[in-house]
């Protein structure tokens, strides 16, 4: 039985970091998604492949290092891979694996769910 064919109410359960089995299912996810830079380096990606600048570019205002560290993370957890294309100058395009494309309705999800709390901010307002 798959994780998907668990009855809703079945908690799965592994170890985190304290050891002592996951809290809600929910936690798994959230880990993936840890951090203020891993959703949006996974969006950007979501359609195409990009090099190293230009994931830089569309992210904004985190630093070489801070990127550099958390694609090496990404690639650590199966979320992301790179490809050196061993020319000069260098090429280096990083793409989501198919773990990484598998968040997708995830992040999918919580962009509704944003989108829905706007708007009743908004209407909350008047």
């Amino acid at each position: 039985m798959s994780a998907s064919t668990l009855p809703k109410d079945t908690v799965i359960a592994a170890p985190n970091a304290a050891g002592d089995g996951w809290h809600c299912p929910a936690e798994a996810t959230l880990e993936f998604l840890s951090g203020k830079w891993r959703p949006m380096i996974i969006y950007w990606l979501m359609d195409a492949p990009l090099r190293f600048n230009e994931l830089q570019r569309r992210l904004g205002a985190i630093t070489h290092r801070t990127l550099s560290k958390t694609l090496k993370e990404m690639e650590a957890d199966g979320l992301v891979q790179r490809k050196d294309y061993g020319e000069m100058p260098p090429r280096v395009d990083y793409a989501l694996t198919d773990r990484g494309r598998s968040l997708r309705p995830v992040l999918e999800a919580m962009e509704e769910w944003a989108r829905i709390e706007a708007s009743t901010d908004q209407e909350d307002l008047q």
